[in-house]
């Protein structure tokens, strides 16, 4: 039987119109030659055997006005976790620096809101200048943007804003229902529009069927120009979130590795120049299933022991398994 390769692929060249039929083919291909063609791809467009350290830090605890439903943070949530205020820059800087030594290029700060507030942008404008004077790339997610407000984060000297569509348009709505699918594309434009490079991802294993993964995928392959970074998550059920309960009761509904790693390989294939990053749900990962998914063509991760609210290996363990796979950290 013949199976598609890369160069019969439309995904592969990252042709316009990509349809989800070529998507959901891909989906069906036996697992070693879908992870044989990713590989194929992520060489022709990659350094081989490197991977990005990306560090991302928590600037605004709690108290976000949005339902996400898997969010520890959303004021909807009884996670425990407090509403804090907008840490000082200096702590940031600290932070960011202690990133740099440990291997980081990438340094990027997270809050939780609806939409930053005018009065917050002149604190966000100094932590981008001090952590870019750093030598590091610099990233934000902060909610929705206005175009103005992407306009003045892009003249600060912001690198990167991810904003995540989070699953696919269909899906969308069992998820979140306090901003719309439309409305995350409206931010993503602005920071396009403001010459800012897009990060946006999303979350798998929230209940979500393959056919709604092959729409996520579709989605972030259809934007105007594919997502610059790509984060793939795995879920974090936490008690006290809707989908943490929900999926408590209904543990199969999670994504296992293999499903985890076809996704992984199905994204580098439809966006073979974006980097694809493993992003929270990591450490839950075996480090097979992590190898899997460098072989299918992630090439970032997020290192330090916590994500925003959630666990994550700590660095020790990401040099581990870096020094057993001959992987070495990217610039």
């Amino acid at each position: 039987m013949n199976h598609l390769s890369p160069l019969d692929t439309a995904a592969a060249q990252s042709l316009p119109g990509i349809s989800r039929e070529t998507i959901a083919a891909l989906f069906e291909l036996p697992f070693l030659d879908l992870v044989a063609q990713a590989h194929a791809v992520h060489i022709r467009h990659h350094p081989r055997n490197a991977v990005q350290l990306s560090t991302l830090l928590s600037i605004k605890t709690g108290g976000c006005a949005e339902d996400c439903g898997y969010c520890s943070q959303s004021a909807f949530a009884k996670s425990g976790v407090k509403a804090q205020k907008l840490i000082d820059a200096d702590t940031v800087v600290a932070a960011a620096r202690a990133a740099k030594a440990a291997g980081s290029s990438r340094f990027c700060m997270g809050a939780a809101w609806r939409e930053p507030k005018a009065r917050d942008m002149p604190a966000l404008f100094d932590m981008v200048r001090r952590v870019k004077a750093l030598g590091l790339e610099t990233c934000m997610t902060l909610g929705m943007l206005s175009g103005d407000q992407a306009d003045a984060l892009a003249e600060a000297g912001l690198d990167y804003y991810n904003h995540n569509i989070d699953t696919s348009p269909d899906y969308y709505d069992r998820v979140i229902t306090t901003r719309s699918f439309q409305d995350r594309l409206d931010t993503l434009d602005h920071v396009r529009q403001a010459g800012m490079a897009v990060c946006c991802g999303g979350i798998l294993g929230m209940g979500e069927t393959r056919e709604d993964r092959i729409g996520f995928l579709h989605a972030l392959a259809s934007l105007p120009e594919p997502p610059d970074s790509v984060p793939l998550n795995a879920l974090v059920p936490i008690p006290g979130t809707m989908l943490g309960d929900m999926l408590a009761d209904t543990p199969l509904a999670r994504i296992d590795e293999i499903e985890f790693v076809r996704t992984v390989a199905v994204a580098r294939i439809t966006m073979p120049r974006s980097v694809v990053r493993l992003s929270a749900g990591r450490e839950s990962m075996s480090e097979a299933g992590q190898a899997l998914c460098f072989m299918a063509g992630a090439n970032s991760i997020f290192t330090g022991d916590r994500l925003l609210t959630t666990s994550n290996n700590g660095g020790d363990a990401d040099t581990a398994l870096f020094a057993k796979l001959g992987l070495a950290p990217s610039s």
